[in-house]
């Protein structure tokens, strides 16, 4: 059985056990070493005796169910010193980002649009060495090199952020045009970083399902009655 959504689950109120909505977890460690001990997420164990494929686990304990050799030590929830004890009952539930950001799996999202770099090599022939290097060295980031043979050229046109440095400095050298730097409309680039909780891929192949049936549920309504229109309201608000 999957898990619902907790604020579209019927069979409680958000708040304490529930089959459909919630699992349930318990911690109970106690250090009896003169050494720390770290509590961590491979601490936790379902009180559910589900040991399906479906069982809810913590995300750094797939090694160790699987039993495989790695290095996973799972995240660390707190310390203990000798004679120090902790018992505990924790709920985990199943929510989306856009309500809390505990939820988000994703640590980083940007979007920026691919930029189209020209040089004006003409301009750029009539500067010293001394120049070119200063005018490579305004940019924050790398995106500009000097080869061996002293000819400036577009190291990585994927750093640049539109900070307009290069344009400043080219200017303040008396060397105005020297470069443009256009936003392609056709193309952009989309950074995603994850927490860990989920894999980047299967993040956005995730994104790319819930926005295919978003727009399978708009086609739909147009053919719809009205009652296909509160239908369509109440997916777009879970999405």
């Amino acid at each position: 059985m999957s898990m619902k959504f907790s604020r579209d689950c019927d069979a409680c109120d958000g708040d304490g056990p529930c089959e459909y909505c919630a699992v349930e977890f318990t911690l109970n460690v106690k250090c009896t070493g003169d050494d720390t001990l770290d509590v961590t997420t491979h601490d936790l164990v379902p009180s559910s005796s589900d040991d399906s494929d479906d069982a809810v686990l913590p995300v750094d304990c797939t090694r160790r169910i699987e039993g495989e050799d790695g290095e996973e030590k799972g995240i660390v929830i707190l310390k203990l010193r000798k004679g120090q004890e902790i018992r505990l009952r924790a709920i985990a539930r199943k929510g989306l980002g856009k309500d809390h950001a505990k939820w988000s799996p994703a640590a980083t999202v940007t979007f920026m649009y691919e930029p189209e770099i020209t040089i004006n090599h003409t301009l750029m022939d009539g500067m010293t060495l001394e120049e070119k290097r200063e005018w490579v060295d305004s940019s924050p980031t790398q995106v500009f090199g000097i080869d061996e043979h002293g000819q400036v050229y577009v190291e990585n046109a994927e750093l640049y952020a539109y900070d307009d440095e290069v344009i400043t400095k080219a200017e303040d050298l008396g060397r105005p045009g020297l470069v443009d730097i256009r936003p392609r409309q056709d193309s952009f680039i989309f950074t995603v970083e994850s927490t860990g909780a989920l894999s980047v891929e299967r993040m956005f192949l995730d994104a790319v399902e819930v926005l295919r049936q978003k727009i399978e549920a708009v086609r739909l309504s147009g053919d719809g009655d009205e009652g296909d229109d509160d239908h369509l309201a109440n997916f777009m608000r879970r999405g």
